[in-house]
């Protein structure tokens, strides 16, 4: 087995690491064994690199807010005790309204949508 674990520097350390980790999770190595060990080394360098060569980017706060429906299979209806009434969530929804920081609270509050989403700049509507 192999005992050194060096920075992930570049794409080929990257492809290693990863095939590593692969390997180390076909056998479920237990935790506190040296493999075990190994595996949760790797995986934070893996995450480490990833984090800061392939940064994902959060939606939008429309397009959040269209997310949490399609999975609660919520509709415009439903959001109105956090953003008012109908015609004001379809605006939002249509991005014809901004979220006040008020209906930022009551989403994140009451359907889980991360305020990091909420308080992004909303993308532009697009051009027909």
């Amino acid at each position: 087995m192999k005992t050194d674990i060096r920075p992930i520097r570049n794409d080929a350390d990257y492809k290693a690491a990863l095939k590593e980790v692969a390997r180390l999770m076909e056998n479920d190595p237990d935790q506190g064994t040296q493999e075990g060990d190994r595996l949760d080394v790797l995986a934070t360098l893996v995450q480490a690199y990833e984090a800061k060569h392939y940064p994902i980017e959060l939606p939008d706060p429309v397009e959040a807010i269209k997310f949490r429906m399609e999975q609660g299979g919520l509709t415009a209806k439903d959001l109105e005790p956090m953003i008012g009434k109908r015609n004001r969530v379809y605006e939002v929804l249509n991005r014809k309204r901004s979220l006040t920081l008020p209906m930022i609270w009551k989403l994140h509050r009451e359907l889980g949508i991360p305020a990091e989403s909420l308080i992004r700049p909303p993308a532009e509507p697009a051009q027909v």
